[in-house]
């Protein structure tokens, strides 16, 4: 038996669904910054938010391709889960390396700079400044 990936192509029903959450997305941003704007309470500014977010999660969980892009976060998480993060003192040791090379280079650059400025305008233009 061969081992070969079926990709499902996506019904119109599931780029209505998808279309329909982006929709609802929108709108629940727009209602929080609509509420904002005509200082309403902040408990039911972040309601309409997250009831628009929410809406627009449960309808996206109902096409394939909102589960697909949702298990796609999921393992997103999962992968940033595995990562090793650098202690605070390799943290500090890098950022100071960091530091060290720009400040380095911000002298060579200067340093090229003032060079070519003096050999195009003092040496080969004559030009006194």
């Amino acid at each position: 038996m061969s081992n070969q990936s079926v990709q499902t192509v996506s019904t119109s029903n599931d780029k209505f669904k998808v279309a329909l959450a982006v929709v609802a997305m929108i709108a629940g941003v727009v209602g929080f910054f609509y509420l904002k704007g005509h200082n309403k309470p902040a408990l039911m500014c972040a309601g309409a938010l997250v009831a628009g977010l929410a809406f627009a999660v449960l309808l996206l969980w109902t096409s394939a391709t909102g589960r697909d892009f949702l298990n796609f976060a999921k393992e997103s998480v999962r992968e940033t889960k595995k990562v090793v993060w650098p202690t605070r003192k390799e943290a500090m040791q890098i950022t100071g390396v960091v530091f060290a090379f720009v400040l380095i280079m911000a002298i060579f650059l200067w340093g090229t700079d003032k060079l070519l400025e003096f050999l195009l305008y003092d040496v080969i233009l004559g030009w006194k400044q």
